[in-house]
């Protein structure tokens, strides 16, 4: 057959198993009723009460901005009130030493194009853990570059360091540069969450590399770390960015969808941390050109909500009330899923905070199909189950890990 696209497009094809899945619960609801079925597949906080939940105060003062603040253009890096909000609510108490910026960007997942467009070289690997969110490969093929991964936990299911040195290693041996995504705190999709003692260890490895001459780029996806925990506690590995060498350049990807409730506003952040004044210009420079480029601004009305409750101090502390009850709920889901695990013997992997929980399996697209028997419907990734307890009411969470144990014996023994 012939193409009319460019030759470097023919075939390109998205196939996103989340929303094939999300398809196929919403079909099993249509016929069996939604009280009968359990939806593992929403990547979006669903309440007790299976709707959508929204952040109370988040909906008031998005309501109540003017319409100039609406329907009015951004500055293609953004506001400077949000960039400024956005750098402080990155960091909390624990900001590093260095120079920082920060570009308005569509999304957490507008962040990550940046990084990858500017920070890695066309028909380089980009690396991260053999556990990831699956968008990061078509972000990258979008990008010319090709996803590169190490095993994420050892056999004692610890966070493995010795894999991603030795990963690196085997990159640096090809490129001059390399440009590193961790997702932490509460990973998607495994809910793992670097200790402290662990990040020191994958930055000491960037100094020795750093030494050597090579470009060390480190992307850390933060998207989930509203549901981490306390706010201070999970970002104290932050301090530990403070001074470092030149030819280690940090990134953190901030996103609004999950921490603000407003995933389909597509608002966020790419924040740059350098020890180097010029590099740092230099990230405000090439982030300005590529958002330009991309999607010329961002949304005005969700960088003035971010603003508007970032400096009204009753209702920040209204809002970060109201979020620490959601975190609560989130936590008592995958606190019940865990705890029945074990009891039963099912091996999910090591579960710290997040919106989801993941199990391992040969098959998993096996796996999710025979669960659908028990009406429970998960999204099938490369190594296993992913199972979203954000969008699963506490009653659904009772029994579930039994189920699961049982789809996967029944396929795999």
């Amino acid at each position: 057959m012939s193409s009319q696209v460019a030759s470097h497009r023919v075939g390109k094809k998205l196939v996103d198993v989340i929303f094939g899945a999300s398809g196929a619960c919403n079909e099993a609801i249509k016929v069996h009723g939604a009280e009968k079925v359990t939806n593992a597949t929403v990547g979006s906080i669903i309440g007790e009460d299976g709707k959508l939940a929204c952040l109370p105060t988040m909906e008031k003062a998005f309501r109540g901005l003017k319409i100039s603040d609406v329907a009015a253009y951004a500055p293609p890096a953004g506001l400077p009130a949000y960039l400024d909000a956005v750098i402080g609510l990155t960091f909390a108490d624990n900001k590093p030493e260095g120079h920082i910026a920060a570009c308005a960007t569509s999304g957490g997942t507008g962040a990550l194009h940046m990084a990858i467009q500017n920070y890695s070289e066309i028909g380089d690997q980009v690396l991260t853990s053999d556990w990831f969110w699956g968008t990061y490969n078509p972000l990258c093929q979008e990008a010319g570059r090709t996803l590169a991964t190490y095993q994420l936990f050892d056999e004692n299911q610890n966070y493995n360091v010795k894999a991603l040195e030795a990963k690196v290693e085997e990159l640096f041996a090809k490129q001059d540069s390399l440009l590193i995504i961790i997702n932490t705190p509460a990973h998607n999709p495994t809910g793992y969450s670097l200790t402290d003692e662990e990040w020191t260890k994958v930055l000491d490895m960037s100094k020795t590399w750093a030494a050597k001459g090579k470009k060390v780029n480190l992307m850390v996806d933060i998207a989930y770390i509203d549901y981490a925990g306390e706010k201070n506690e999970t970002r104290r590995f932050m301090k530990q960015f403070s001074n470092l060498p030149e030819n280690i350049f940090v990134m953190f990807a901030f996103s609004m969808s999950k921490g603000y409730t407003m995933y389909g506003q597509r608002t966020g952040a790419l924040i740059g941390l350098s020890s180097s004044a010029e590099l740092i210009e230099e990230f405000k420079n090439v982030t300005k050109f590529t958002g330009r480029a991309t999607w010329s601004n961002i949304n005005r009305g969700a960088q003035t909500l971010l603003t508007t409750i970032q400096q009204d101090s009753a209702m920040l502390a209204q809002f970060e009330k109201e979020r620490d009850e959601l975190y609560g709920v989130i936590r008592d889901r995958a606190a019940i899923f865990m705890k029945e695990a074990e009891e039963c013997g099912l091996k999910a992997l090591p579960y710290k905070a997040g919106f989801f929980i993941s199990v391992p399996a040969k098959d998993s697209a096996a796996v999710c199909e025979k669960m659908h028997e028990d009406l429970i419907f998960a999204v099938p990734l490369k190594k296993g189950v992913r199972i979203a307890v954000c969008s699963i009411p506490k009653a659904k969470m009772y029994g579930m890990a039994a189920k699961v144990l049982k789809a996967l014996k029944a396929v795999e023994g």
